[in-house]
């Protein structure tokens, strides 16, 4: 492959490098003024560097560009101004107002037609004189990390909505030998049965992620990167939808020596429905119809009398018919939180006695006994709990003491009567408000 940048002249285009510069104006690509897709990175000059990010030599440095991730749109074609930068955004060096403004091209795929020698397109910042500016590289970086980062836009004043970029360390003193470096690898699992352990082997691909030092990459999962020794903070990203749940501490810090090669492991679970049916459900025509199926309602009635339901009084409640027992379900209220709880489960009761809900499900029930330490129990357990607490307790009144454990019961079983907490056999869809 070519390694050789590639030369498409452009009009001049105003920029901060020189006041010479400020005054000048050239063509700017119509690109609509929105987010792009896509992505950039740092690479070798063989262009198989597996996401490198740490070099010897500013020379050694090339630029490259795709999709994102897997299944995601890369770059719009067409051809692309460069700059690198410190970290805070001081210019070293610039393509701007060079002979070719636009050294990077984008092909058909959305991918960097080659890799780009930043170095061999670039003016330094530092060097004076009149434009079209010699290709002179990029000043060195005053950071003590030697941290620096690199822009890429369709746009020659580079505004952000427009503009991809990357962060990327030069470690100068050793000629171009490769300086000590760290590989880390991050991984997404779904966790299906919700435990905190990758123990099922499910990969989620395309989550995002954040790995920091003091700089910042954003990728997406699965990937591994080349990284200085050093100490970095890996953040997965919460996504846009809200049923999801991390089940593994987020985020966390990884220590990298000279030479290792470490793993991060994101777990998450999605929640959704799992056949509940709800009060409203069990009050009207059709739960009727489910009730009094059984031997005209004596197994449904027979089943709700041997829970520990209550009334607004908090006194027992075992229904003699499912008129009675309707007028209840549609009455109840939290006043007495036992009441509203005892809805809840009764429902719950059928929905599982009339093979709605599989008792053996796991639902999301943060802040009950029954819940593991990331807040999942069975709908079976929940049930028991919630049936216990009424039997101790028929009334739950303000400012009693066990009212706000009622209420988690309570929340638990009315999320599952309404399709909410139910742990998803396989990942739901996700997406990310600003991706890379």
């Amino acid at each position: 492959m070519n390694r050789s940048p590639v030369r498409r002249t452009r009009g001049l285009v105003a920029t901060g490098l020189a006041l010479a510069l400020a005054c000048m104006v050239g063509a700017v690509f119509a690109f609509a003024a929105q987010p792009i897709s896509g992505a950039i990175f740092t690479t070798n000059e063989a262009c198989d560097g597996t996401d490198l990010n740490i070099y010897g030599d500013k020379d050694d440095v090339y630029l490259d560009g795709g999709p994102a991730k897997e299944g995601a749109a890369g770059l719009p074609e067409g051809d692309y101004y460069v700059q690198v930068t410190e970290p805070d955004g001081t210019l070293l060096g610039t393509s701007v107002g060079t002979e070719n403004e636009t050294p990077v091209h984008v092909n058909s795929e959305g991918e960097f037609e080659t890799c780009y020698q930043l170095s061999a397109i670039l003016h330094k910042a530092s060097d004076a004189g009149s434009p079209p500016f010699p290709i002179d590289g990029y000043d060195t970086t005053s950071n003590e990390g030697g941290e620096y980062k690199v822009w890429v836009s369709p746009n020659g004043e580079f505004p952000n909505d427009e503009t991809k970029t990357d962060n990327f360390k030069v470690k100068e003193g050793g000629g171009h030998e490769e300086p000590p470096a760290a590989t880390l690898s991050v991984v997404k699992f779904y966790d299906a049965n919700a435990n905190g352990v990758n123990d099922e082997g499910t990969e989620i691909k395309g989550w995002e992620f954040n790995v920091h030092d003091g700089i910042d990459w954003n990728r997406f999962t699965p990937h591994t990167m080349v990284l200085d020794p050093d100490e970095y903070v890996v953040t997965e990203f919460d996504p846009v939808e809200p049923n999801w749940i991390h089940t593994t501490e987020n985020p966390l810090v990884v220590v990298l020596e000279d030479g290792d090669a470490k793993t991060v492991e994101f777990g998450n679970v999605c929640v959704g429905a799992g056949g509940g049916m709800t009060l409203g459900f069990w009050s009207n025509k059709n739960g009727k119809r489910i009730f009094e199926a059984k031997d005209k309602g004596k197994a449904s009635l027979a089943l709700l009398v041997g829970l520990n339901l209550r009334d607004e009084e908090g006194n027992a409640f075992d229904p003699t018919s499912y008129t009675q027992f309707r007028e209840w379900l549609l009455s109840a209220t939290a006043k007495n939180m036992a009441y509203m709880l005892s809805a809840q489960l009764a429902a719950m009761e059928l929905n599982v006695a009339n093979g709605k809900v599989d008792g053996g499900s796991l639902i999301y029930a943060p802040g009950t006994e029954s819940a593991n330490a990331l807040g999942f129990a069975t709908v079976n357990a929940v049930m028991a709990e919630a049936n216990a607490e009424l039997g101790l307790h028929g009334t739950a009144l303000s400012g009693d003491a066990w009212r706000d454990y009622q209420e988690t019961l309570k929340d638990a079983l009315d999320n599952a009567n309404n399709n909410l907490n139910f742990v998803q056999e396989e990942p739901c869809p996700f997406s990310f408000e600003e991706e890379i």
